[in-house]
């Protein structure tokens, strides 16, 4: 069964109820009268050897306290992994607690399996079967990588249509970065289309509140779709927990930020396919590394948790000395010197940065003068060039971005207004998932912001992803784009295409000149 008809079967339930039910499910007197499995399930982080299942139990995901109608005990859940679809050739199972202190989530890390293979999964627990999902295991050469990039979903915005024109290409691996959930109450921060669907309850601010959106989220066919369908590597940005956030500093000055971090850091961990030791008491560690083989390493940065405040009171602005202090940081000292470290010792043909802010200076003013985001890497201008010297030393670097709900292609410089500073890598922007609802193509518009910032060569205000094939030879990108999501039914098509051929050496990576399709 190829993916995308295991895609189909697995959605409709079509590969639930083969084989008999493990002992734990099996012996249990106290059955859960609805199916718990409402939120689907996932994996991530891939290695060689192996992976993390997740899946989280709620028979009603918007049950007021956030608990997804579970009772207060902990419940005992199966897990079964096989190499074929219908799981008669079953090579590791289990069974994982899902704790009620944990909003009965589950997070199973898998070691012992072969590298560079496909493999399915799927949860057991009181007597309910859950859907099955695919995974697979980094290989250990070269292996060519198809993944996705995607970022931005705002539920209110629209329908995640994107997600699953995203699962019916199959990738190997998807990278995900940031907004993956918004913590506005209804109607916070509307699309110039209207809300197409409503959040439940108000605005997060309670543990139980960002529970209880992380599940209306998840309950979304498409996005169980996207999640069934391939493993995540994702971080988040600043919506998982409060608009423009900055270490611990709320964008609001309200009190209480830290317990609130703290909840939302908490509800993120529960509801997402991370490591047991992502979870650090308040704190949330989603820096960190894996690698493809030796074809490629990816390098996933924290851009909020670590970071100064933004400067001259945050916003688009002109005139901002403050951004150009050399003191100032996005990243932190320590993550810093993991990043340094992790990009001189790579070995690998490529390396891609996932992070969630744009690299690129944008200069958003079209005529005279100049406005940039204090809240991107404009903001933190003196540790961006120390980034780019660094990335200039490094083979075949790759900065992969979310956050602008447009696309964006950009060379990234060491001095970007000098036309003959040297290239050191491309960045490319990927559109969001749902957020400000359908977009639009405003041609004119598009061709002033291009000509303001020459070193951009592609913008598109329309929703999307990104789809790319890695081979050692050359990265070749699709830009994908929705007409719609303000209702079902959009096709996604490719709207640009980029190939990036690979350099030999570090000392000319991301010189050679891109090859637009």
């Amino acid at each position: 069964m190829d993916r995308r008809a295991f895609l189909t079967a697995a959605t409709a339930g079509l590969l639930l109820p083969q084989p008999a039910a493990p002992a734990a499910a099996a012996t249990s007197a106290r059955t859960l009268r609805s199916d718990p499995f409402t939120l689907g399930v996932a994996s991530g982080d891939p290695s060689t050897d192996g992976f993390v299942l997740w899946t989280r139990l709620a028979v009603d995901p918007l049950g007021g306290d956030g608990r997804g109608g579970m009772p207060s005990r902990d419940v005992e859940v199966d897990w079964q992994v096989a190499t074929d679809e219908r799981f008669a050739r079953v090579v590791k199972s289990g069974t994982a607690t899902a704790r009620s202190s944990a909003a009965h989530s589950v997070h199973v890390e898998l070691k012992g399996l072969e590298p560079g293979r496909d493999y399915f999964y799927r949860f057991r627990s009181q007597g309910r079967l859950s859907p099955a999902g695919r995974t697979r295991t980094t290989p250990a050469g070269e292996t060519p990588l198809n993944f996705a990039v995607a970022a931005c979903a705002h539920y209110e915005h629209g329908y995640y249509t994107a997600y699953r024109r995203l699962a019916e290409q199959e990738p190997d691996l998807v990278v995900f970065l940031g907004d993956y959930m918004y913590e506005y109450g209804p109607s916070g921060y509307t699309a110039l289309a209207g809300r197409v669907r409503t959040h439940t309850p108000g605005k997060c601010r309670t543990l139980a509140d960002y529970r209880l959106r992380h599940a209306q989220y998840k309950s979304d066919p498409d996005l169980q779709a996207a999640h069934a369908v391939a493993p995540w590597l994702m971080s988040f940005d600043d919506h998982e927990v409060e608009n423009n956030w900055a270490g611990h500093v709320s964008s609001t000055g309200a009190p209480g930020f830290e317990q609130r971090r703290a909840q939302a850091f908490r509800a993120y961990y529960e509801n997402m396919p991370l490591r047991r030791a992502s979870l650090q008491g308040a704190a949330l560690k989603v820096n960190r590394r894996i690698s493809w083989g030796t074809l490629a390493r990816f390098h996933l940065l924290d851009t909020r948790q670590f970071r100064d405040d933004q400067a001259c009171l945050d916003g688009v602005r002109a005139g901002c000395d403050e951004r150009l202090a050399d003191r100032r940081t996005l990243l932190g000292t320590d993550q810093w010197r993991w990043l340094e470290s992790g990009l001189n010792d790579s070995t690998t043909r490529w390396n891609l940065l996932g992070q969630q802010i744009m690299v690129a200076h944008r200069d958003y003013k079209i005529g005279p003068g100049r406005e940039v985001n204090l809240d991107s890497w404009d903001g933190y201008a003196a540790e961006r060039t120390r980034l780019l010297q660094s990335l200039s030393r490094t083979p075949n670097p790759v900065v992969l971005t979310g956050d602008a709900h447009m696309h964006h292609l950009a060379e990234l410089k060491t001095d970007f207004d000098d036309p003959d500073s040297p290239v050191v890598a491309r960045e490319l922007v990927a559109s969001s998932i749902a957020s400000d609802g359908d977009g639009y193509r405003d041609r004119t518009w598009i061709s002033e912001a291009l000509q303001e910032n020459p070193h951009i060569s592609y913008i598109d205000q329309r929703r999307g992803y990104l789809m790319a094939r890695l081979t050692r030879d050359e990265l070749s990108v699709d830009f994908r784009t929705l007409d719609y999501i303000s209702r079902r039914g959009a096709r996604a098509r490719t709207a640009h295409r980029l190939t990036i051929p690979a350099v030999t050496g570090a000392a000319a990576a991301g010189q050679a000149a891109p090859r637009a399709g």
